[in-house]
């Protein structure tokens, strides 16, 4: 697959940390309950952390009580790229950016309680998150003590 953002495995290690090439790069997965976005619970946007590229929005996020920060919808239907993943003596669906074609995670079809029924699996350390901006407070709505 050729994406948008092509980069040689030296660029990438000169850009991302071990722990980031790691998953990113070659498919590995942080352990369960350790990642920083794991609790995160404010409105904004997860992006790919190797390209940038928006993924999912905090509209989408949900508890799945699996250890790694799950959705139920990517941002749009061609922010992610899906991939049969046969390692581990299993079928699953691996989800890469669809930018860069970076590591995400995997997605399974195991959340009822979601609208779309999918769980996409996502590891912490492959997004980063931007709050949205607080809504500006009115000056004419404010009262001066």
């Amino acid at each position: 697959m050729s994406y948008q953002v092509n980069k040689s495995d030296e660029e990438w290690r000169d850009e991302l940390s071990a722990d980031e090439f790691a998953v990113l790069r070659e498919a590995a997965t942080e352990r369960p309950w350790t990642g920083e976005l794991l609790d995160e619970g404010r409105e904004g946007v997860y992006t790919c952390k190797a390209c940038g590229q928006e993924l999912f929005r905090s509209t989408t996020k949900f508890d799945s009580h699996c250890g790694w920060p799950s959705f139920y919808d990517p941002t749009g239907s061609d922010a992610v790229e899906l991939i049969e993943d046969r390692t581990l003596g299993m079928v699953r669906t691996e989800v890469r950016c669809s930018n860069c074609g970076s590591h995400l995670g995997h997605l399974f079809d195991d959340a009822p309680q979601t609208p779309t029924g999918d769980r996409y699996c996502m590891n912490s350390i492959s997004l980063s998150f931007t709050a949205a901006e607080p809504e500006a407070t009115d000056p004419k709505n404010t009262e001066e003590a």
